[in-house]
């Protein structure tokens, strides 16, 4: 098993990117989200890695965290959830935003990531809604109550065209982000955008 990657980057061509690990280039597919951070051709990255063995191929996939690691490793076990349905998930969302969705059976956002329609949509609250953890977990993803605000925050700025990496970085970055309202974690995180 190849746990985790840590290399120069070589190429990076969505879906796709060739990592040199000691003279070793690993072509690794990757969703979206980790695009968004990729430093320049010729730097040293690490990703969290699932390779994935069939009769055919042997496929390696990257992520930027461990938590999209573990989602990705859950949904390839649904039925009707292959690792491309995965990793377009994973490139839509946030793994705390997919989460919310499963927790609120917000079926209707989950038919706006690509590939899922409406009954794939069903099947993933139905069969996830047991197996991600809860709020009242000890190492939830998400607390929903304390991250409702902030997670609207990402939202609103997704809709004006941040990629939802961007977004959660500027409402991170506001100072005491529990405390404020939705307005203002967008006011402040545009702010300091500017900056």
């Amino acid at each position: 098993m190849i746990s985790f990657l840590r290399g120069k980057l070589v190429r990076k061509a969505p879906p796709l990117i060739v990592l040199d690990v000691n003279g070793v280039g690993y072509e690794v597919e990757a969703p979206m989200t980790v695009f968004y951070d990729l430093p320049e051709i010729g730097l040293e990255i690490t990703l969290q890695t699932q390779l994935i063995v069939r009769e055919d191929a042997h496929n390696l996939f990257g992520f930027a965290n461990e938590a999209d690691k573990a989602l990705f490793k859950t949904l390839i076990k649904i039925n009707g959830v292959g690792a491309k349905l995965a990793l377009a998930i994973l490139s839509g969302q946030s793994a705390e935003q997919f989460q919310l969705c499963i927790q609120n059976n917000d079926t209707q956002a989950l038919v706006k990531l690509p590939g899922v329609g409406k009954k794939t949509a069903e099947r993933l609250v139905m069969e996830l809604r047991d197996k991600l953890p809860k709020e009242s977990d000890a190492q939830p993803l998400v607390m929903s109550t304390a991250n409702s605000a902030r997670e609207e925050a990402i939202s609103a700025l997704c809709s004006l065209g941040y990629k939802p990496l961007e977004a959660s970085r500027m409402i991170s970055a506001v100072e005491e982000p529990e405390e404020k309202s939705c307005e203002m974690l967008i006011r402040q995180a545009l702010q300091g955008s500017v900056r």
